[in-house]
């Protein structure tokens, strides 16, 4: 049951009524929410504000005809215009007793909802150069683009979790000769990493198998021969790497889609470009030089062939191929997209990290014309992250040339620790990581405070058997309370609190935002912790009152939905709700 969903129909059919002509755009636009200020009552609504001008009337007019309509509603107890137009409701305690039956009715779908009716979404994270190990870089885009994966399919999308693997660039060539670096080394030579190959040991069983498949004999093969090989070996060894990185964080990908399939005659690239010309959205000209100086990497002062970016939002028209005859880097991206495309997806989130936030508008571009506009993208960018320990910088041990690695992060906190905690701030916000906060047991750790939260509600039903050991409170029992006995403004300030659930899963997934998730579990154990704390200054609001079997059992449906309305959050943010903590 969502509450802000069920008055805003209730809203927008006692417009139908009263103003008949009011159009479905209108209606669509109609918000029920909470009011800024909780002492203005339960739920407000703009609806006078937009329609009263299509109508010619004024908004108090609009208000004040919707007010004496609401009069007449059972579940509103009161109604008033406030300020240019708004309307506050307060609603019935029934309201809020069947938003409790609702919890536990639904369970685990108590918030999941079929906004996306099940269209296709591809999203696309991570994508780090499979060139080593994931470092902490790799960690706050891999945990965002996994979170919001789980957030829209827990919406009703039908989600893809991809991962581009930038396979085919020159760094890809560095990767192998690094590698065969390692090759050496373990037939007995003594190697030296030159200034510029990836000097990790992760790189060291590369070798060692190299020389297990093949002996000696790579060593006599010609280059080009013998670079295939090792190529497809580091980069298989690579991935293989990135995946049970990316396990410890339980982040596993539906698609790994390799670059090299776009390139090569005949290949997605050609094709793309090929359809471009055929489209006019490609044709040879001289691109301005950047202001500034800044030359972009694909600045060169010549003709050259150009993708008219600028007509689908693009600030510049972008190169396509260089001057050696080689494809950009950005004519790969158009012909990744229109691939994913052409596999059905009109729907698409690429996560990047803060250094390709210049890549936005040419991402969108692309997308817009290789679907001619029938597909959208929506590309969320991840700040950096700074490790600290006790508000300074932390340098941890390095086991990967120079990289604090992804496994460095979780075996010294934890996956649960490294999920929420990167949730736990808006993607385009820089973060500080505090190792010494988040081992913390103390309620300045956000995610032991909500897992505390979840374990709380084990021990008051663990008190509950001991104190009134032939109480039945199995789910059934908990299902058919006596919800009515809740009328305190405590409790009922609780059931407001996880009336809100629904609402903030749906805001969420429309602004593909996952860590609102965040925040309101925490602001859900906040609210939780702080009516238990009431509970042990006044007996009367104790969740287990020894005098009182049915108000017990009722206050225990109570307690049974705050967990799993917790737990609904914390699946969706891939962290563990542990039924005790040590």
């Amino acid at each position: 049951m969502d509450v802000f969903a069920l008055f805003a129909s209730r809203v927008a059919n006692a417009l139908k009524v009263l103003y008949p002509e009011v159009g479905a755009d209108l209606l669509a636009r109609i918000v029920v929410e909470p009011p800024r200020d909780a002492a203005h009552g339960d739920l407000s609504t703009n609806a006078a504000m937009v329609v009263a001008k299509p109508l010619g009337k004024s908004p108090r007019e609009v208000a004040t005809a919707l007010v004496e309509h609401f009069k007449h509603d059972a579940d509103v107890t009161s109604v008033e215009v406030a300020g240019p137009g708004f309307i506050n409701f307060r609603l019935a305690d029934a309201i809020w007793h069947q938003v409790l039956r609702s919890v536990a009715a639904q369970g685990a779908d108590y918030g999941r909802s079929n906004l996306g009716g099940g269209e296709a979404v591809n999203i696309e994270y991570v994508s780090a150069n499979p060139t080593g190990p994931m470092h902490v870089g790799h960690t706050r885009g891999a945990v965002f683009g996994d979170t919001l994966a789980s957030l829209m399919a827990y919406s009703g999308y039908e989600v893809t979790r991809e991962y581009y693997i930038n396979d085919a660039g020159s760094q890809i060539n560095t990767l192998a000769g690094s590698a065969f670096l390692r090759y050496r080394e373990a037939l007995g030579e003594t190697i030296e990493i030159p200034s510029g190959f990836y000097p990790g040991d992760y790189l060291i069983p590369v070798g060692q198998a190299l020389k297990a498949e093949f002996s000696d004999t790579l060593l006599a093969m010609p280059e080009p021969e013998m670079t295939a090989i090792v190529k497809d070996r580091v980069i298989a060894a690579m991935l293989e790497l990135i995946k049970s990185d990316l396990a410890l964080l339980n982040i596993h990908h539906d698609v790994f889609f390799s670059e090299r399939q776009l390139h090569g005659q005949g290949g997605d690239v050609d094709l793309t470009l090929e359809w471009l010309r055929a489209k006019d959205m490609v044709y040879q000209g001289h691109l301005e030089r950047p202001k500034g100086g800044d030359t972009d990497g694909d600045y060169e002062d010549r003709e050259q062939t150009l993708f008219r970016a600028t007509n689908f939002g693009d600030d510049v028209d972008r190169a396509l191929i260089k001057s050696d005859g080689s494809y950009t880097y950005f004519a790969a991206d158009i012909a990744y997209h229109r691939n994913k495309f052409l596999r059905g997806f009109k729907h698409m989130i690429n996560v990047l990290g803060a250094d390709h936030s210049g890549y936005v508008k040419r991402l969108q571009a692309a997308v817009k014309a290789v679907s001619l506009n029938a597909a959208d993208m929506d590309v969320r960018i991840c700040q950096l992250v700074r490790l600290m320990k006790n508000g300074e910088p932390f340098k941890m041990s390095k086991r990967s040339g120079d990289l604090v690695t992804l496994a460095d992060v979780v075996e010294e906190v934890g996956a649960d620790a490294t999920r929420f905690m990167l949730m736990f701030r808006r993607n385009d916000a820089s973060m500080d990581f505090d190792f010494a906060l988040v081992k913390e047991q103390t309620r300045d750790n956000p995610v032991f405070y909500v897992q505390y939260a979840h374990a709380r509600t084990f021990s008051i039903f663990r008190n509950a058997g001991k104190e009134l050991p032939a109480l039945d409170f199995s789910a059934e029992a908990l299902k058919v309370a006596e919800i009515e006995r809740i009328v305190t403004s405590a409790e009922l300030d609780l059931i407001r609190v996880l009336a809100a659930w629904p609402r903030t899963v749906t805001a969420a997934a429309i602004a593909h935002e996952p860590h609102r998730i965040a925040f309101y579990v925490h602001d859900l154990a906040a609210a939780f912790h702080g009516f238990w704390a009431k509970g042990k200054d006044d007996v009367q609001l104790r969740f287990v009152n020894a005098e009182d079997p049915k108000l017990t059992l009722a206050r225990l449906a109570l307690v049974n939905a705050v967990r799993q309305v917790i737990v609904n959050g914390l699946t969706i943010l891939g962290v563990s709700a542990p039924d005790e903590l040590s």
